[in-house]
């Protein structure tokens, strides 16, 4: 008989003691991943305040959107990934659970905003501010939830912060107090001990930290979701009262988040109502939907509405059914809309903004009549406005308004800001004509900028541009041209009296680098303080840069 061999020991990890961006993305990559093996089991846990089974869909979602802003981002800066990751999380969250995770991570960004690299004490400060955050943004906080998680982590961060430097301790100190406050959820919300259950939120917070600990110590994330210790579901008996689940963005300018968080919840229950002076997200229950969104129309153009029967989810749950699809504002207002978008950042950009269908084309890849009609068709409004954002497309769009069995109606927008301009302006309470007028009001009040290099020599209105130098077209005439396009740029934005302006929006296309499109929109700030210039990643090829001006 051999003698047993001795099991080597791994060798310790070296301390680490900060992180720049790239580690923070796959950090987040990690815990994405980690969710997304765990989600049934988060879903399974699901029973408060409906038994609607979607906590760790929900967050999965808001995670994943929070990831589309920084997957191709070679960005080192932790604050700026981190800065990105919020963005993506607030525009990407869904339910409570995934909304207060969009302030969770908004709060944590919000603390090393500034910083290239975040070390232990910096991770710590996020995690409070993460939880101050999240709790700020529900009206009627509830102990026992993801907010209680939250918290008891900040404070183990916090804590181990002071006893060690190393990011693993820290880290690992912060997920084991998450998961021990996970345990405790059920003593502090009756509902859940009723049903021998955790909280769902809680426990996807929890997943999400282990993800990115599994990742810091080289383990595994290929390991399928066992589901262990999965309870089941009380049948709760409560048949009627459930109301409507109400979510929708408002974006306007200089609103105010406070006063308006007051109404919201003054009107409905379980209000969570979160976001900044441009952009708020609204999630609230109440017995019908009429009320709150005439207000939020009130304040600002609201997009992206879902209303959900929570009576109708409770008898699908009950019945072990699949849940019946979400009503969106194109049920409510009957009226669809497509966008025509190249490149995937500014298809993210108007998905965003409630564009029901997205097609891919512009400049030199015009979609045909055929891909208008197909989207068209793919609606299930019979009325539906196409947002062309280019002169050339604008053809095939009338053709597939003759061809259509729908009623087709065309904002002729020109360029991509046109687009955006008149997506925002769409109203889902207003009709078809109403919603035509405002939309194309809102395109003619945007000028556009345009980037691109000559593919030829020409002489055009007096301007000789030679093959392979810059060029740059305002409201889609050619105005320019140049050596460098830095210097283009700048010029045509005096011509264009952008001092008069409010906003600069700079798409930066394909070719150009996050850090290039940074040091552009730096140039420019200096030229023009007051006004806010604002960068996205386009992603449109051709073009460098498209600059909206409004």
């Amino acid at each position: 008989m051999s003698e047993e061999q001795p099991v080597q020991a791994s060798e310790p990890l070296p301390p680490l003691l900060s992180v720049g961006g790239q580690e923070i993305k796959q950090l987040f990559a990690a815990g994405t991943a980690w969710l997304e093996r765990h989600s049934a089991y988060v879903n399974s846990l699901n029973v408060f305040p409906v038994p609607d089974g979607d906590s760790g869909t929900n967050m999965l979602l808001t995670m994943q959107a929070a990831m589309k802003e920084v997957d191709a981002s070679p960005e080192h800066s932790a604050g700026a990934i981190l800065k990105a990751l919020s963005h993506g999380a607030l525009l990407g969250a869904r339910g409570n659970s995934g909304v207060i995770l969009s302030q969770i991570i908004r709060g944590f960004s919000r603390a090393v905003e500034k910083k290239d690299f975040i070390n232990a004490n910096d991770f710590a400060a996020s995690m409070v501010e993460g939880a101050r955050t999240a709790y700020k943004g529900v009206v009627k906080p509830v102990e026992g939830t993801i907010l209680t998680v939250c918290r008891e982590s900040a404070d183990a961060a916090t804590i181990a912060a002071t006893q060690s430097d190393d990011l693993r301790v820290v880290i690992t100190k912060t997920v084991d107090a998450a998961r021990m406050s996970v345990v405790k959820t059920p003593m502090l919300l009756p509902v859940l001990r009723e049903a021998g259950v955790v909280d769902a939120g809680g426990q996807g917070l929890l997943v999400i930290l282990e993800g990115a600990l599994k990742y810091l110590n080289g383990e595994p994330l290929d390991l399928a979701a066992s589901g262990a210790g999965a309870q089941a579901l009380e049948q709760i008996t409560h048949e009627e009262g459930w109301g409507f689940d109400i979510q929708f963005h408002i974006r306007g300018k200089e609103l105010d988040v406070d006063g308006i968080r007051d109404q919201i919840a003054s009107m409905g229950e379980s209000a969570l109502i979160v976001g900044d002076d441009t952009l708020i997200k609204v999630h609230v229950h109440a017995p019908t939907p009429g009320e709150i969104l005439n207000y939020g129309c009130s304040v600002g153009i609201i997009t992206n509405v879902i209303v959900e029967n929570m009576q109708e989810q409770y008898i699908d749950f009950m019945a072990g059914q699949s849940a019946r699809p979400s009503v969106t504002a194109d049920d409510i207002a009957g009226i669809g809309t497509v966008s025509v978008a190249p490149g995937a950042g500014l298809a993210r950009v108007f998905e965003s903004l409630g564009a029901s269908k997205i097609v891919s084309g512009g400049q030199t890849m015009n979609p045909s009549i055929q891909d208008l009609l197909k989207a068209a068709d793919a609606i299930k409004s019979q009325q539906v406005i196409i947002l062309p954002n280019n002169k050339n497309i604008i053809p095939a769009a009338q053709q597939a308004k003759l061809l259509s069995k729908k009623n087709l109606a065309i904002v002729p927008t020109k360029t991509i800001p046109q687009g955006i301009a008149a997506l925002l302006a769409f109203n889902f309470q207003s009709d078809l004509d109403t919603n035509l007028k405002a939309m194309e009001r809102a395109a003619n009040h945007i000028r556009t900028l345009e980037i691109t290099i000559a593919v030829r020599s020409v002489s055009y209105g007096g301007i000789e541009v030679k093959e392979g130098a810059f060029i740059a077209l305002i409201d889609d005439e050619l105005a320019g041209t140049g050596e460098d396009s830095t210097t283009l740029t700048l010029q045509m934005l005096e011509k264009m009296n952008a001092q008069d302006s409010e906003i600069l929006t700079l798409y930066y296309g394909d070719m150009i680098s996050a850090r290039d499109a940074e040091v552009l929109a730096d140039q420019i700030r200096k030229i023009y303080p007051p006004q806010e210039i604002e960068i996205v990643n386009g992603g449109q090829p051709h073009y460098h840069y498209i600059i909206s001006v409004e």
